[in-house]
């Protein structure tokens, strides 16, 4: 129940961090687990963790011997992620500083970054630096997964980064069926880096 109250804090206190109504279901993290494929990959990066979810769904299917670090904005989420998944590296820092984290563990690049930014709260300037922060922490092949309400590519900000933003950053996009069995329902928008 903690879990459940921090992330409703969240919500209601940082909403322009927060873009959930309620905290993702362990079946879209699986969903969106196996379309990132991560456990192919050596280096993963979490955008945007919350209380830990799809980081505790991470933790069990990447290979042992692979480096996981998760960013998230919100010190109350830093803190429950890393109470629900120990031995994940979770920095209270935004995606933009991405290559800094992977860099600074020994690496060039990622190999999948899995994405929980609510991206219809931003403006254009913070999409268009996440998305550029994003495309140069990838490697070539390297795959990029977020997800979204089913609704949010039909309203004005979610429209333009999904419809328009995402696939011309990354022309490889392609977008799933509707995973009915999350509140609210959402789409996974699978990018790769050419």
């Amino acid at each position: 129940m903690s879990t459940w109250w921090t992330f409703m804090k969240g919500v209601f206190l940082k909403n322009r961090t927060t873009g959930a109504i309620a905290p993702s279901g362990r079946r879209l993290a699986e969903a969106v687990t196996n379309m990132a494929k991560v456990e192919d990959a050596k280096v993963i990066i979490e955008y945007g963790p919350g209380t830990g979810v799809f980081t505790e769904v991470i933790q069990k299917k990447m290979s042992p011997n692979a480096c996981f670090i998760a960013l998230e904005v919100n010190p109350e989420f830093v803190e429950a992620t890393r109470k629900r998944c120990p031995g994940v590296r979770v920095y209270e820092d935004s995606a933009q500083n991405a290559l800094k984290h992977v860099q600074e563990a020994g690496f060039a690049h990622c190999d999948v970054i899995v994405s929980g930014l609510p991206w219809t709260r931003f403006d254009d300037a913070l999409q268009d630096e996440i998305l550029e922060a994003t495309y140069n922490v990838l490697r070539p092949g390297g795959r990029f997964v977020t997800f979204s309400y089913a609704m949010s590519p039909y309203v004005p900000s979610g429209g333009k980064f999904f419809r328009g933003k995402l696939p011309k950053r990354f022309p490889k996009t392609t977008v799933s069926r509707p995973i009915w069995n999350n509140f609210p329902p959402c789409l996974v928008f699978i990018a790769e880096k050419e």
